[in-house]
């Protein structure tokens, strides 16, 4: 690598940030290649005349961004796509009109991961090996141990959720994790919190289960924890990804909403949906952490494989699990035996860890692709997860769905996400799902529609 990377002792900027910036433009800029393999740490640490310590953490800084990968055996690599990122990209968009079928249509709607990767030996051999399980006639409603025991490893290492195994439960998503904890704690007439805007399916969940839904205000850093009522039994939070507008709570607020939760008798139900997707820092501890008596982690594999795997898990201190698993006994709920030791499988032979860097890389490259088209609008919650928000007025967001629709992309607005009259009006674009080469026309041509609508709308 033939490049003028320097460090300034003296900046008030520390070195790895220094060398971050540089390596982060040569990338952008094109000098740097996709594919390109960079030098060892110790090698650039001694052409630069630093520690090895200051190239690591510029590398493991541009490792959680997206723009470099590992290559087991071989060394670190700029991330395939990135010169895709940064050419310019079309704005006409040639797809389907709305008389095609909806297979022909690009769909920036919010909640779906990219699959297009997982069809790879590691994962064909996961579910071969686990085809071989022998069926059970009664299961442990926990869940297998084998699978347990890996994935408590694996939240301990890639969230911060130290627990026993007696205290995480398989269940087969987070929404199943959060409608057994409601059937194991709620009674007709407790009142749950849901975040406002929030999760519909969490809303209809605990709704299900009888609860009276208190809507709980969000901004633009999460839950406004002094706004909960006192009288909740339940609250559904999403506190390292808002969604859908993208806060992340900030540590007073988790302490305040743990305190609150003390106080109060409360369960605070932690939706992690997509903690593993950061782009500017590494991912954030979970709050179960900081006080695992108040706090139910709920994960999935949903975002981080796909929704058909249907299997996910539930941390709670193990006397609630205890509950929760014996309520699962009387609903006949159980979650099948073969995904759960497929996953168990892609766990254990660091399939699901090589599996995760490589789609960090694919969604930063597919975020930054969709920030570049929406360039000028303004944008939320864009450093993390599968989705972005496009702040609009109501009237222009409303309009630029159905406008974007009859030219072949599917939007939602943010007044899909609310229950009560909505406090915040936008656009959420998911870019998880959509093929890589429709995103970035899919997006300037949101950018051109909500333009032209603020306009009239101004006019």
């Amino acid at each position: 690598m033939d490049l003028p990377l320097t460090v300034d002792r003296g900046a008030a900027e520390p070195m790895h940030a220094q060398l971050v910036a540089q390596l982060r433009a040569a990338m952008r800029e094109g000098r740097l290649a996709a594919g390109e393999r960079l030098p060892a740490s110790r090698a650039l640490a001694g052409v630069l005349g630093v520690s090895r310590t200051v190239v690591t953490e510029a590398y493991e800084q541009l490792y959680a961004e997206g723009w470099l990968e590992g290559r087991h055996g071989s060394g670190t690599y700029v991330t395939d796509g990135v010169a895709e990122v940064s050419a310019p990209q079309p704005v006409a968009l040639k797809v389907a009109r709305p008389a095609a079928a909806p297979s022909g249509m690009v769909d920036l709607r919010p909640g779906l991961p990219w699959v297009g990767r997982l069809d790879t030996p590691a994962w064909r051999r996961a579910w071969r090996l686990a085809a071989t399980v022998p069926p059970q006639q009664r299961q442990d409603p926990h869940g297998l141990p084998g699978l347990r025991a890996a994935l408590a490893e694996h939240v301990r290492r890639g969230r911060g959720v130290a627990c026993p195994v007696d205290g995480l439960l398989i269940t087969r998503g987070a929404t199943n994790g959060l409608d057994l904890l409601a059937a194991t704690v709620l009674r007709p007439g407790d009142r749950a919190g849901v975040e406002e805007p929030g999760y519909r399916r969490a809303r209809a969940v605990l709704a299900g289960r009888g609860a009276e839904i208190v809507p709980c205000p969000v901004d633009e850093h999460g839950l406004i924890v002094d706004a909960l009522p006192d009288d909740l039994r339940l609250v559904y939070t999403t506190p390292s990804h808002q969604f859908p507008l993208g806060g992340v709570l900030p540590v007073p607020r988790r302490q305040a909403l743990l305190a609150w939760a003390r106080r109060t008798g409360a369960l605070i139900a932690e939706d992690d949906y997509d903690g593993e997707f950061r782009y500017d820092v590494a991912p954030l501890p979970a709050l179960y952490g900081l006080d695992p008596d108040v706090v139910v982690h709920l994960g999935t594999t949903t975002k981080i494989l796909t929704a058909d795997m249907g299997v996910g898990w539930l941390v709670a201190r193990p006397d609630l699990v205890a509950a929760v698993a014996a309520r699962r006994v009387e609903l006949s709920d159980r979650t099948a035996v073969v995904p759960q030791d497929a996953l168990r499988i892609l766990l254990e032979r660091g399939d699901l860890d090589r599996h995760l860097r490589r789609m960090r890389a694919e969604y930063a490259r597919r975020r930054a692709a969709v920030v570049r088209a929406l360039d000028g609008l303004p944008l939320r919650g864009d450093t993390a997860g599968l989705h972005l928000v496009v702040d609009a007025p109501p009237d222009v967001a409303d309009r630029v769905v159905r406008e974007a629709a009859e030219r072949g992309v599917l939007l939602e607005t943010l007044a899909h996400h609310h229950a009560a009259p909505p406090a915040f009006s936008g656009l959420v674009i998911g870019y998880g799902s959509a093929a890589f080469t429709d995103l970035a026309p899919a997006a300037a041509l949101t950018r051109e529609l909500t333009i032209s609508g603020r306009i009239r709308y101004d006019g």
